[in-house]
């Protein structure tokens, strides 16, 4: 099936963490793999133009871009929306094959900084680590939120309940962390380690995903080697949803359901994955990092780990795949923990890059979730220190916008971050991946190099507030930014 490419038409979707590389234009030459989400982020069969066409495969598909067409492995459907933009295709997809059912993940998580104890504990979680941790973001002047317990909290993968040696008092705990204001959430996978009691039961009930061959199959994942929950039946999801309910009887209030990609099953990865996201959407409290025609459910879901780095495999990604990420219809998005989830290379580093940590509070304060992991109090000089305090109270500021951009999503499955020509399709700047609007009105503008005190912005035509009161013309202006506080414009 051979699709050739309208003038000055551009493609948006698919893989999330492919958002560095678009749009895709008629000068691209690449293959975009949709038949399978082999990612360690979100992904839809889907391809959004700029001149209102859509693509769709709900089985998947490959597609190349290549001589000015689109050339597609199997038939795919192709369709044009009545508004012959990037919103109408959009809505016209969305309405179709991913209509938000109602109802989003919990609002504590926009409504202040969510905090991981990853980064500062990685795998040795403890009752005291977690409490120390707790009491020092109080002490350091920021708000309590949203609080996750990270992987190495329970004995092992399929027992889960709070090793005892580690937490002594995991009920008590629950209580102190609540009373201090914190809403506690705890990692959980659908991973299974082999050779123990819950194995075996599970093997006996015939809940495992097994091979072809009728063998449990064994995967090998970032943490060594275990057996896999088969979630297409409803008894695996009955027995991990009474293992979680005896967490929420202690106090535990939501879980972070890590893991599940597709690549980790011998076959139908990508069913397995989308059934994980599918069981997570009965806790409002939930965070996923990877899944598959998860497009309109109502889940918190995070881009993938980032490096400390300004790159693209850091900094540089996190507006452009944050930006796909609500055109593929996960609009409730994190833009990974601030500075970069990727722990080992903050084991690797001889230090923390203080301008790269700030410059990511700065997108993240005003993306549906900001996440603190690494300890910016720890990790960042006093002074720098500050400037982050900064953007919390900048986040703040543009609440009332984040609110009503959230609300319309709720309503209408619109993207809560959208690129410009979202909003604008008369202008030209479909190709501007770095700058993006929180709603309708307010327009955001990260520095995302190094050394930059300012940057060329392009403003839609009309009047446009800035973060410094002064009025703006539409056009590309060059605005100097304070440190700490993003650029931002209010469409007025």
């Amino acid at each position: 099936m051979r699709i050739p490419l309208l003038d000055k038409e551009l493609w948006y979707g698919g893989a999330v963490c492919h958002g560095i590389d678009q749009p895709y234009t008629a000068t691209s030459k690449c293959e975009v793999r949709l038949h399978m989400n082999e990612t360690p982020n979100q992904s839809m069969p889907l391809l959004l133009s700029s001149k209102g066409r859509y693509l769709w495969r709900e089985d998947g598909f490959i597609v190349r871009f290549v001589g000015g067409a689109i050339e597609c492995d199997v038939a795919v459907e192709l369709a044009s929306a009545e508004e012959r933009t990037l919103r109408g295709a959009y809505l016209a997809a969305m309405k179709r094959h991913f209509p938000f059912a109602g109802g989003a993940p919990d609002s504590r998580f926009f409504s202040g900084p969510v905090y991981n104890t990853w980064i500062e504990l990685i795998f040795h979680q403890s009752q005291q680590g977690v409490l120390k941790y707790a009491q020092d973001i109080l002490d350091h002047g920021l708000p309590p939120g949203v609080l996750m317990i990270d992987d190495g909290w329970s004995s092992y993968y399929g027992r889960w309940s709070f090793d005892r040696e580690k937490f002594p008092d995991a009920p008590g705990m629950l209580r102190q962390l609540h009373e201090m204001g914190f809403t506690i959430m705890v990692w959980v996978c659908p991973f299974i380690t082999p050779d123990t009691l819950e194995y075996r039961a599970l093997e006996e009930r015939d809940l495992l995903v097994r091979t072809a061959e009728g063998e449990v199959h064994i995967a090998r994942w970032w943490n060594g080697w275990s057996a896999l929950l088969d979630l297409r039946k409803t008894e695996a999801a009955e027995w991990l949803r009474d293992r979680l309910g005896e967490l929420e009887k202690i106090g535990v209030d939501g879980f972070k359901f890590d893991a599940g990609d597709s690549i980790y099953y011998p076959e139908d990865g990508d069913v397995q994955c989308a059934a994980w996201a599918r069981f997570g959407t009965t806790y409002p409290l939930n965070e996923f990092r990877a899944s598959w025609l998860a497009g309109g459910l109502p889940l918190m879901q995070r881009l993938c780990d980032k490096h400390p780095t300004w790159d693209e495999r850091g900094l540089d990604a996190l507006v452009p795949d944050a930006i796909i990420a609500g055109l593929t219809g996960h609009p409730y998005v994190c833009p990974d923990m601030i500075g970069g989830g990727e722990y080992q290379s903050f084991l690797q580093q001889d230090a923390v890059d203080e301008e790269l940590f700030l410059r990511w509070s700065e997108v993240a304060c005003l993306m549906p979730v900001m996440q603190f992991s690494a300890a910016p109090w720890r990790v960042l000089s006093p002074e720098s220190f500050e400037l982050v305090r900064q953007t919390v109270a900048t986040r703040v500021h543009w609440q009332a916008y984040l609110d009503d951009a959230l609300a319309d999503c709720r309503a209408t499955g619109e993207p809560v971050l959208r690129p410009l020509l979202y909003e604008f399709p008369e202008e030209e700047c479909g190709s501007i991946m770095d700058t993006f609007m929180v709603g309708k009105r307010l327009l955001v503008a990260p520095l995302l190099k190094k050394g930059q005190t300012s940057r060329k912005v392009f403003l839609p035509a009309g009047k446009w507030q800035g973060w410094d009161g002064f009025v703006y013309s539409g056009g590309e202006t060059e605005v100097l930014a304070s440190p700490g506080v993003p650029l931002c414009f209010l469409r007025v």
